[in-house]
């Protein structure tokens, strides 16, 4: 079996930057999409990523020989010893990646030999569930299934996937050629050679590896993160202050470089009302789950889904 060849099932915000900063890294990148529908809405946000790499690329080009923290850590480890010559061998990365991306409807023919499957379609169980028992029929056995859940215990999809000894979740978090962090989380039944393989693939895309080693929904980073950015929808849905005001109050607060409704934005207005919506307490009128919903979903039916529609919370060029 080839090694190198990694399928991300779905492209959507993080699907997208994981296979980008994948083929970045020199691996054999396939996205598998459901319909032709959902390639031509993958195709935008995988050009978007490319401006975006090699605007990164023009601020490290400045930057070489200097002493700066401003670097993306998917890139680089630092900018102090960066030549001439790094710098065209990083542009030659990026324009492979850009041009190397493969699009695939027939799962069978998309995960044929590969070693690696990223799931990353929306967060939804039922929907999770189902990606599953249809790879199940075609997956080949050495391959190592991952989830990129946000919130969802990869023991909730054992019975539905095959070899579960081979499935654990590797999660991202946005903007992953920056955040460059990969939690690795497996069940009572991942074997350790999975996790290991695993681990090391992270590194080998310039993840920092970080082991959770009790199954926990939401990981670190999100155990940390979903109920800061659940106080601050809270907030909104009451009517206490506006999400510009609400951010105000966070970074002027703490220093933060970001408020919640600007990391909802990244994330994506999608996304941040799908976990809503997993919790029972979002179909009771009156409750404040609901009320978060309704008004997510007013921004969603106007189009303002976060950064990459160029609208969300905040108006974006």
């Amino acid at each position: 079996m080839e090694n190198n060849k990694l399928v991300v099932a779905g492209g959507g915000v993080l699907g997208a930057q994981i296979a980008f900063q994948s083929a970045f890294c020199g691996k054999d990148v396939t996205i598998w999409l459901r319909s032709e529908g959902s390639i031509e809405r993958a195709k935008p946000r995988i050009e978007r990523l490319y401006k975006v790499y090699l605007g990164e690329l023009d601020n490290l080009d400045k930057l070489k020989g200097t002493k700066s923290t401003n670097f993306p850590g998917g890139f680089v480890d630092g900018t102090e010893n960066l030549t001439e010559d790094d710098i065209a061998n990083l542009k030659e990365r990026i324009e492979k990646a850009h041009t190397s991306i493969k699009y695939e409807l027939d799962m069978g023919k998309a995960v044929k030999d590969a070693h690696f499957i990223i799931e990353s379609v929306a967060e939804n169980i039922e929907q999770k569930k189902d990606f599953y028992k249809k790879l199940s029929e075609v997956v080949e056995d050495q391959t190592i299934i991952l989830s990129n859940s946000s919130t969802f215990q990869p023991s909730y999809f054992v019975e539905d996937v095959k070899n579960p000894e081979r499935f654990l979740c590797l999660h991202f978090a946005n903007n992953i050629w920056r955040g460059n962090i990969g939690e690795v989380m497996g069940h009572d039944k991942t074997n350790k050679q999975a996790f290991d393989a695993t681990v090391k693939f992270a590194e080998e895309i310039r993840m920092v590896p970080v082991k959770v080693n009790k199954e926990q929904p939401g990981y670190l980073l999100n155990s940390l993160l979903v109920p800061f950015l659940d106080a601050a929808q809270e907030l909104w849905a009451n009517d206490i202050a506006s999400p510009e005001d609400i951010d105000k109050a966070w970074i002027l607060g703490t220093g933060a470089p970001h408020g919640p409704f600007q990391i909802i934005d990244v994330v994506g207005l999608r996304t941040a009302c799908n976990i809503v919506e997993n919790n029972p307490k979002s179909r009771e009128e009156g409750t404040i789950e609901n009320k978060i919903v309704k008004k997510f979903k007013e921004k969603i039916d106007r189009g303002e889904i976060g950064i990459e529609a160029g609208h969300g919370f905040y108006k974006y060029n």
